[in-house]
């Protein structure tokens, strides 16, 4: 029940920052509300194998986390050098 009640929470976690990502003016709000986003995907994948008793569940949790970091961090690069205007 615990779990069940967790995952719940992270869910409502998960639209709240994703609010606060179309709301946030700046690419900078926006950028931290997308890795907090993946943070709390991550931690629902890791809730929900240990509810399912699944351990691949983690494993795609953990490929996410890595998959999500890359992303945000070229993306943050992309931002700092100026976009496609060069």
């Amino acid at each position: 029940m615990f779990l069940y009640i967790t995952m719940i929470f992270l869910i409502a976690a998960i639209f709240f920052s994703l609010a606060r990502m179309i709301i946030g003016p700046t690419i900078w709000e926006r950028l931290l509300a997308l890795n907090l986003i993946s943070a709390k995907v991550i931690l629902l994948l890791a809730v929900y194998g240990v509810y399912k008793d699944n351990i691949l569940m983690l494993d795609i949790a953990f490929s996410y986390g890595i998959i999500g970091f890359l992303s945000l961090t070229l993306i943050s690069r992309l931002v700092l050098r100026g976009g496609r205007q060069k």
